[in-house]
């Protein structure tokens, strides 16, 4: 059994939010990452894919998610399937956003229509 605390150095932030690594592979996680994104109000995040299915839970606030040409607000209490290799696209609604995410570990990331694959360093 391992306990994790979230940390500094295992948090990443950038325009679209504050991701913090919890469970990984540097974690002694063999199997799944997970992490907790916070998102302020009206937080776009980038217009991409994963490689591996995730599972978004809002614990607080909304999201607003674009698969494709179908779009969902998911609220805390929810849980949000995301295929992998869709195109997606989170934002924020009305209110700051809290959620739990999970996958299997190595996911990637990519834009859509690019090769070039990277790596989550909040999964790791």
């Amino acid at each position: 059994m391992n306990v994790i605390d979230e940390t500094e150095a295992r948090t990443t932030t950038s325009p679209g939010g504050t991701m913090s690594g919890l469970a990984g592979p540097s974690q002694g996680s063999r199997e799944l990452s997970t992490w907790r994104v916070r998102l302020p109000v009206g937080a776009v995040g980038p217009v991409h894919t994963i490689d591996r299915e995730q599972v978004w839970m809002p614990v607080s606030g909304s999201l607003t998610v674009t698969v494709a040409d179908r779009t969902e607000v998911v609220h805390a209490g929810q849980a949000l399937i995301l295929p992998a290799d869709a195109v997606r696209q989170i934002r924020a609604t009305d209110a700051p956003a809290e959620v739990l995410v999970c996958m299997v570990t190595g996911g990637t990331a990519a834009l859509p229509g690019s090769d070039e694959r990277h790596p989550l360093p909040w999964a790791r």
